[in-house]
């Protein structure tokens, strides 16, 4: 199956970002819609309490799980957008570079916002993600 996803980087913009600047796919593309990817066991108890990273990682494992179920991978990722329930940008950075890692060479056009409070007890970090895929 080849891959979807096409990004792009501009030299027009600032090289701070660690992510490409925008990503396409064709109009055959079947587009996936990932819910909040949340820092859950199989059995809803939230892990890594009062740890971003640990929580971010939980969060991309479960997201690779959900694109797995879909038919698809990280790498078909069009974009993400990470939630982190902090006012401390330190914080917010910690967990995204684990989500950063995660992606590696596949840096999708992404968000990371901090936000008051998240869904689930203890519940620091969520992160949702769009995927294009050729069936």
């Amino acid at each position: 199956m080849s891959k979807a996803v096409t990004l792009i980087r501009s030299d027009s913009l600032s090289d701070a970002a660690e992510y490409a600047y925008a990503a396409t796919a064709p109009a055959e593309a079947r587009l996936i819609f990932l819910a909040g990817s949340c820092p859950l066991t199989e059995d809803g108890a939230t892990v890594g309490l009062g740890n971003y990273a640990a929580q971010a990682a939980r969060c991309i494992e479960n997201i690779s799980t959900a694109l797995a179920e879909a038919g698809a991978s990280i790498e078909d990722v069009i974009s993400t957008r990470v939630l982190v329930a902090s006012t401390q940008q330190a914080d917010l950075v910690t967990a995204w570079e684990v989500v950063r890692d995660a992606f590696g060479e596949h840096d999708a056009p992404s968000t990371l916002l901090g936000v008051t409070v998240l869904g689930y007890d203890d519940q620091l970090v969520e992160v949702e993600a769009v995927a294009a895929v050729r069936d």
